[in-house]
């Protein structure tokens, strides 16, 4: 069942993203020659007016197939004959479309759950923050002149920054406001690096003009999260069994189904909703990477093109992104290997 879930919360965000490039296609006059949920072989399909849409046996991605992608062809209906700026929005609409999805997401979440505002309701004994000047009721406003929308920021700053120290920007009584520098101490107990503060915890919001701010801060929040993973990432701090593939995400979902299930069945659905909100804009941030056969990759070129006031080498394209294509196959192996690797061990 955990598995059907899963492939269902694949296939939903998969959809989603190949819709928009869909539906930007066909505004923009480019023949959709197959749209796919899954990749390799079909397990059926139905044959539209020109397009064949299709269901295919592995839930790791999908495509919208595009007349003339990839390719030398200017025919009228070819992705090349349609204006630069419809195939602009065209390969963005994806991206776009999941940034939406996790929006819409948030708002559920946040209109029941509420949020946990940055306000400091406790000092802990022993710890940097309650010999640094900081109180209780004072609201953490920057974190090293980063903005601060949640009290989840600070903790995954720390985690991010470790054994760094931090500037905390924060408002007393309403309106004063102080700069407070501490020296986070790594805590034997909890396996991370931490000041001592302790959150007020999460609140309802009653107004929905709040419920739609904060939704778009949980989208800006999860995608900065993303960006600055994959930049601690690149500087070598992670290592192999904090990276996830499919399979991972899979087992990450079968954990919150079994975690949440005894607290009820709508537990289960925040808790679910919170992975789509999650993976979408996950979706939406490595696809607009600037990566041959990426969504980002593509719009180099396109955005080459708009500079130069003409097309680069066709050809030339398409092989870059057919090589980039297989160095993704080949990374997607590597993962969904370390995947089961540190499952079954």
């Amino acid at each position: 069942m955990n598995i059907i879930i899963a492939l269902v919360i694949f296939g939903i965000i998969v959809l989603i993203h190949e819709f928009g490039h869909f539906l930007f296609a066909k505004l923009s006059g480019v023949k959709v020659v197959e749209f796919s949920v899954g990749m390799g072989p079909r397990l059926f399909s139905i044959n539209g007016k020109e397009t064949k849409y299709s269901l295919k046996l592995l839930p790791l991605g999908g495509s919208c197939q595009m007349y003339g992608e990839d390719e030398d062809e200017d025919e009228h209906g070819s992705f090349n004959s349609a204006p630069l700026i419809g195939r602009i929005a065209t390969i963005a609409a994806g991206p776009v479309f999941n940034f939406i999805l996790a929006f819409f997401v948030a708002i559920f979440i946040v209109g029941n759950v509420g949020v946990d505002k940055p306000v400091i309701s406790n000092l802990m004994d022993g710890l940097p923050a309650q010999s640094s000047g900081l109180q209780k009721g004072d609201e953490i406003k920057k974190i090293n002149g980063k903005n601060v929308d949640f009290y989840r920021d600070l903790s995954t700053y720390l985690f991010l920054h470790q054994g760094k120290d931090i500037t905390l920007t924060v408002k007393r009584n309403g309106n004063e406001e102080k700069s407070i520098t501490i020296t986070p101490v790594y805590n034997e107990k909890y396996s991370q690096y931490m000041i001592g503060i302790e959150s007020s915890g999460y609140q309802k919001l009653k107004n929905p003009i709040e419920v739609l701010k904060y939704s778009v801060l949980e989208v800006k929040y999860t995608v900065s999260t993303t960006i600055d993973s994959l930049l601690y990432l690149l500087h070598g701090k992670a290592n192999a069994n904090e990276i996830s593939g499919p399979v991972g995400i899979v087992s990450m979902i079968g954990n919150t189904v079994n975690e949440s299930k005894p607290y009820g069945i709508f537990v289960v659905l925040l808790s679910l909703s919170q992975m789509v909100l999650l993976l979408s804009a996950n979706l939406g941030v490595m696809n607009l990477l600037p990566l041959p056969a990426l969504d980002g990759g593509r719009l180099i070129f396109l955005f080459l093109e708009a500079i130069f006031r003409r097309p680069l080498n066709r050809k030339v394209e398409g092989y870059i992104h057919l090589a980039g294509f297989a160095l993704l196959m080949i990374l997607m192996v590597f993962v969904m290997f370390n995947d089961i690797r540190r499952i079954i061990l």
